[in-house]
């Protein structure tokens, strides 16, 4: 981790958000200089360089946006199957439950194939589609995360709180939330980690992402073992950068409690 370079006088803050900004930028650099870098590899990956890199960045803003609504999303549903409202929660249980016992795959054909037939007028571009399924799959599985950590977190110091004279939004925004937000962080992380290799089924529908042009390649090429290999190393860099920004996030947190 990045975060074990910096100097030992640092403090927990500095180190974090060191780690962070280095992965972010090395994260933009390594993305734009990936078509230059993959232009130096003999055939078939020197030839098509540049479709491989815009496959990645594909790839990537696909899991960015989609993980980003899956965390609202997620929270939401959370809060919702925690509720003392009987419609929310019952709500909530059907969208984690159908969501959670049915395939990604299948969702994603979903959204493309089969809601314009149920809504019509409602066509999603395949990217669109591709966002739309991948949200809502990741959604429910940080509501479980989320959930998780709520439950965890004492009644007692939210009963302290509201003893202290809190307000019900205020007890739940500063002492309930923060505490629940570090418990679930982990299983949010390991969520948005997966969903950028889960971001791979978008090529059913027609998504040129980084599968889909790999796919696409060794069709044309007929030369398999190279063009995957390029495939699978680029998928390696991607979530070895995305590991690295969610890490320095977890660290920021101290989720393993160390306190240095």
């Amino acid at each position: 981790m990045l975060t074990a370079i910096w100097p030992s006088h640092w403090s927990r803050t500095q180190r974090s958000n060191a780690t962070l900004v280095s992965a972010l930028l090395l994260m933009v650099v390594v993305v734009a200089a990936l078509g230059q870098l993959l232009a130096l590899l003999p055939e078939p990956i020197g030839d098509h360089a540049a479709e491989f890199a815009d496959g990645a960045r594909t790839t990537l803003y696909l899991t960015l946006i989609s993980g980003a609504i899956g965390l609202l999303l997620g929270v939401a549903a959370a809060l919702a199957r925690t509720s003392a409202n009987v419609v929310l929660r019952t709500m909530a249980s059907a969208y984690i439950w159908i969501i959670r016992g049915t395939p990604l795959l299948v969702q994603i054909l979903f959204m493309y194939f089969a809601l314009p037939v149920l809504v019509p007028g409602l066509n999603l571009p395949d990217f669109a589609a591709a966002v739309v399924a991948l949200a809502l799959n990741v959604g429910a599985y940080n509501a479980e995360a989320v959930r998780a950590g709520l439950n965890a977190v004492p009644r007692g110091q939210a009963e302290a709180a509201r003893a202290l004279g809190l307000p019900k939004s205020r007890v739940f925004l500063d002492v309930v939330f923060p505490q629940a937000f570090k418990i679930s962080l982990p299983p949010l992380v390991s969520n948005f980690v997966a969903l950028l290799k889960d971001s791979s089924l978008a090529y059913a529908i027609g998504v040129v992402e980084l599968t889909n042009v790999g796919n696409r390649i060794q069709s044309a090429t007929f030369q398999p073992v190279e063009t995957l290999v390029t495939v699978g190393v680029t998928y390696l860099v991607l979530t070895t950068l995305v590991t690295q920004v969610t890490a320095a996030i977890e660290y920021r947190f101290d989720v393993e409690g160390r306190q240095k």
